[in-house]
């Protein structure tokens, strides 16, 4: 499948999997410093800059540490976002001392970019929310109790994964309440890794999937993202909250995004708990591109066809033995859950 582009005049470049992001700085404005985004507050961002280290290997001399730059967006960027996770040249007082602040000249091409609509239901007519940029893994995070799982939800968040180009991994946390083994059966067929944790268990297989790789933790209140947080990144300080006992939802205990770095190598991204992700600005084709072993038989599928009626003709293909009954099971599922379903329900 062909790669978009996510900005009109970008070449879409793939950094290397490094712990760091690495950033392309173009000609335009050669006094530039790279900067990566860690945060948005009300308009500053929070970005880390890399500095230049010293040539020559005789140099003995302590190297010069990486350091947090507070800027806000230059006019000449008109209304073009800047999110979480993005590659920016920064320019003007870039010392990071108290009560500095530069400015965001450029945003660098973007390798990804996770979007989601505001809720479906909503008079807001399909509203794009960016999440966050250049991230090369989504990891949902469920619990597999307390509260209970919502395999819709993890439908659709697979739906955004899919059009971002972004690889999967589910995380199951709470396996000291509840078994694993009825939801990794439902997400098997699609192919979908998965790692299972609990409170004060090993993280090791986890940390492997993270490793040198820049991951958004995307998952609904109260399933413990925020302590997963806080095992992975000690430091982090993530604020823990407690499921209501009376509705089984979780608070939103995180009020924004924020990139952390991990002791390892790599990045991981929390965002805030969610209790809705809309998909309106996902079309039909983008789910399907995800299964290439259906792709061939909705040849025979009549003008505008959904695929979730009788009249498609991927029933009588994969009838014929073309491909798995379970796949065509999931493709219906998830194209279903593009069209509004709430996705508190179970």
């Amino acid at each position: 499948m062909k790669k978009r582009e996510y900005d009109e005049d970008d070449v879409r470049v793939r950094p290397g999997r490094g712990s760091r992001p690495r950033t392309r700085i173009r000609p335009a404005h050669e006094d530039a410093v790279e900067g990566f985004v860690v945060a948005v507050d009300r308009g500053r961002y929070t970005t880390l800059v890399e500095p230049e280290r010293p040539k020559g290997s005789a140099q003995k001399r302590k190297q010069p540490q990486s350091r947090l730059v507070v800027a806000m967006k230059a006019r000449e960027l008109g209304r073009k976002g800047i999110v979480v996770g993005d590659r920016v040249a920064l320019v003007g007082d870039v010392s990071g001392r108290p009560d500095t602040l530069a400015r965001v000249v450029r945003v660098e091409p973007r390798t990804s970019m996770l979007r989601r609509s505001a809720d479906d239901t909503d008079d807001t007519d399909g509203i794009e929310r960016p999440v966050v940029a250049n991230a090369d893994q989504l990891v949902i995070v469920t619990a597999l109790a307390d509260p209970p799982p919502r395999p819709r939800m993890i439908d659709r968040i697979l739906v955004a994964a899919f059009d971002a180009e972004i690889e999967t991994l589910l995380c199951l946390t709470k396996s000291d309440l509840a078994p694993p083994d009825e939801l990794v059966s439902l997400y098997e067929p699609l192919g979908v890794p998965h790692v299972v944790v609990h409170k004060g268990g090993p993280l090791e297989e986890l940390r492997d999937h993270l490793a040198d790789r820049v991951s958004v933790l995307v998952g609904h209140s109260g399933v413990g993202k925020s302590t997963l947080v806080n095992a992975l990144v000690p430091a982090a300080n993530r604020a823990v909250s407690q499921v209501n006992a009376v509705t089984g939802r979780g608070r939103h205990t995180s009020t924004s995004a924020v990139a952390l770095e991990l002791p390892e190598g790599g990045w991981i991204i929390d965002t805030p708990g969610v209790r809705s992700f809309g998909l309106a600005h996902v079309h039909m084709e983008t789910v399907l591109a995800a299964f290439p072993d259906l792709v061939e038989g909705t040849v025979d599928c009549p003008k505008g066809c959904t695929h979730l009626g009788p009249e498609c003709a991927l029933d009588a293909w994969v009838a014929k033995g073309n491909a798995d009954p379970v796949r065509l099971e999931s493709l219906r599922r998830l194209l279903s859950s593009r069209e509004g379903t709430l996705d508190d329900a179970p």
